[in-house]
């Protein structure tokens, strides 16, 4: 299977540069990438963390953060698009 690119920089390496800088950013470490779309000026990655723990873990707050990297494979914005519980189920995305 080939792997997607979009100015050399591909979705996998896209997807790695967005967990490290949501990361960096945050503070918080990423559980997830749940999405990777090209767009017009690179990648856009969608990474799911932890923003606030409780007890039961089904309580937890998460979060889900868009991550634009650039066709360089740098990434230069970064936005949250909604926080959840994890026991939360998106009934309009099923």
């Amino acid at each position: 299977m080939a792997e997607q690119t979009t100015e050399g920089v591909s979705a996998r390496e896209a997807a790695r540069q967005a967990v490290s800088y949501i990361d960096e950013m945050t503070g918080q470490q990423p559980e997830v990438v749940s999405g990777v779309e090209p767009d017009e000026s690179g990648w856009l990655i969608t990474v799911e963390l932890l923003e606030l723990s409780r007890i039961p873990d089904t309580c937890d707050v998460l979060g889900c953060y868009q991550v634009a990297v650039g066709s360089d494979g740098e990434p230069y914005a970064y936005r949250r698009l909604r926080r959840y519980h994890r026991g939360q189920v998106d009934e309009d995305r099923l």
